[in-house]
């Protein structure tokens, strides 16, 4: 059973950058992707960014092109997401979620989630 767990969320301020991690244990992710969500307070909750866990490929929410990059240590089960030129609206609780990412069930984990607050 895949676990995953995020880290690095923080304050900081507009303009400022920070890194998240997503540590998968209990199992290999394989052909699974590994996506970032977040939610701030009153909305729901958005897609971020996805990375294939075999070849690598990514896709961005276009709210976040340009300013973050997903990436893996396929060796570590370590999934990243680089944010920078934070901006005040990107506030929320970031989470990730692991699986097949399609079908009924495309997550087979979620993480608890981190916040990250940026400040104006």
């Amino acid at each position: 059973q895949v676990q995953l767990a995020e880290s690095g969320g923080g304050l900081v301020q507009a303009g400022g950058s920070l890194r998240l991690s997503c540590s998968s244990s209990g199992g290999i992710l394989g052909s699974y992707v590994m996506d970032w969500f977040r939610q701030a307070p009153g909305k729901r909750r958005e897609f971020v960014a996805r990375i294939g866990w075999t070849y690598g490929s990514r896709s961005y929410a276009d709210s976040v092109k340009g300013r973050f990059t997903i990436s893996r240590d396929s060796y570590k089960n370590i999934g990243y997401l680089e944010m920078s030129s934070l901006k005040p609206e990107d506030t929320a609780i970031y989470t990730c979620a692991a699986g097949p990412g399609i079908g009924n069930n495309p997550y087979v984990s979620w993480g608890q989630g981190t916040q990250v607050t940026v400040s104006a």
